[in-house]
């Protein structure tokens, strides 16, 4: 569990990285009541249990983003969104 722990510990990690590493610590505990886990996260209960069962099947690497296929989301420049170029008005 030393990598979940260092991922929560760790100033630089994405917080839906980190909280699902803290919810797979959590749950490590088997006194832990999925439901106040969740109220005190502020996440679904389902959402808990569908991250555990992920967990089961694929391992630590969970905490991670899955890979999603497709084109990715292109970000215009500031000019473009603000209607002109820098300057102009």
């Amino acid at each position: 569990m030393t990598y979940l722990e260092g991922l929560v510990r760790d100033g630089r990690t994405e917080q839906r990285i980190a909280r699902r590493a803290r919810i797979l610590l959590e749950m490590a505990d088997p006194a832990t009541i999925v439901t106040e886990l969740a109220d005190r996260l502020g996440q679904d209960r389902r959402t808990i249990w569908a991250l555990c069962r992920r967990y089961e099947a694929l391992g630590v690497d969970v905490v991670k983003d899955s890979y999603r296929p497709g084109r990715p989301r292109e970000l215009s420049p500031p000019a473009a969104r603000r209607g002109g170029a820098p300057g102009v008005q």
